[in-house]
């Protein structure tokens, strides 16, 4: 009897290893050689490490640049976590569709992001939004994307809007589908100048100013509180090279989804102004606690930072 031999105790065949610069052309090469060289000195130039494990070279590492696309490839509808958009029988308010749970890499490559605006976490995140808007949008046309606007107090200190930025980078890339970007939303300033001034604003703004959570924004504030400090704060209406929103399917996009007090009150903005309020996208939806009011609960750690 002839013995073959074991083939897996044989020595594997050697197979000459391929650099990943070993292109066949010189172009290519060339090219991935002047990228690796130009991160090299950017990296000497302003060092940079990963917002959610520390690894250097990079704002996010490839895995925790992969955990986050794991955390948001499966968009979800997320409005009944939010009481502000659900009736008292249980009807659906506002539909919601999330891009992912506001948690670990998600949630800290976010919070990053709006603190720093980088531009890795920037493509990212704003994929993530991309395939919520499209679970969101399904076969629909000639809708628009109206972000949610971010306090003056919050764009002086950051310098930029994380929603409008991410929309901005999706409709570069034709994100957006068939959709097009109307930044139609916008701020209502209210403003006192001294003692009798207030009586000449609305009851709904005076009260606005007058509360005490005006001297800050939504973060540790309670459902009821929230919603009072965004009743009346937005008004939409048509903005010079902007598409025009009256008659036409309009997508509400966020950031963060908590009690949906936001999300509430650009919709009643957007639908005066003639809009067509179909539903909402947010980039991170919080995940609830046990309690009947998540944003009142203790130890809530989704905090929305405004």
């Amino acid at each position: 009897m002839i013995r073959l031999p074991d083939p897996d105790l044989a020595p594997p065949a050697a197979t000459p290893a391929k650099h990943r610069s070993d292109y066949s052309q010189w172009l290519p090469r060339a090219a991935d050689r002047a990228a690796s060289a130009g991160r090299e000195l950017l990296a000497l130039a302003a060092p940079v490490e990963c917002v959610c494990c520390g690894t250097e070279d990079f704002s996010l590492c490839g895995p925790c640049e992969r955990a986050v696309r794991t955390l948001t490839k499966a968009p979800f509808r997320a409005e009944a976590q939010a009481p502000a958009l659900m009736d008292v029988n249980g009807s659906v308010i506002l539909p919601v569709v999330a891009a992912g749970v506001y948690r670990e890499e998600l949630a800290q490559a976010l919070l990053s992001f709006k603190k720093h605006g980088q531009g890795q976490l920037g493509s990212v995140l704003s994929k993530a939004l991309g395939r919520a808007i499209q679970r969101a949008a399904g076969t629909m046309r000639g809708f628009c994307l109206i972000p949610v606007p971010t306090t003056n107090s919050a764009f002086r200190k950051r310098g930029f809007s994380p929603v409008h930025l991410m929309l901005r980078n999706l409709a570069r890339s034709g994100g957006l589908g068939a959709g097009s970007l109307a930044c139609a939303l916008r701020k209502r300033r209210a403003t006192v100048q001294g003692p009798r001034a207030a009586v000449d604003l609305p009851e709904r703004i005076r009260a606005l100013v007058s509360s005490p959570a005006m001297a800050g924004g939504q973060k540790g504030l309670g459902r009821g509180a929230r919603v009072k400090r965004v009743r009346g704060s937005m008004h939409a209406g048509p903005v010079l090279f902007e598409p025009d929103i009256r008659g036409r399917p309009c997508i509400i996009v966020d950031d963060v989804l908590t009690t949906g007090a936001t999300l509430a009150e650009a919709a009643r903005a957007v639908h005066q102004a003639g809009g067509i309020v179909v539903g909402a996208v947010v980039l991170a939806a919080t995940r609830p606690p046990d309690s009947a009011d998540p944003a009142d609960a203790p130890g809530a750690t989704a905090r929305k930072d405004a």
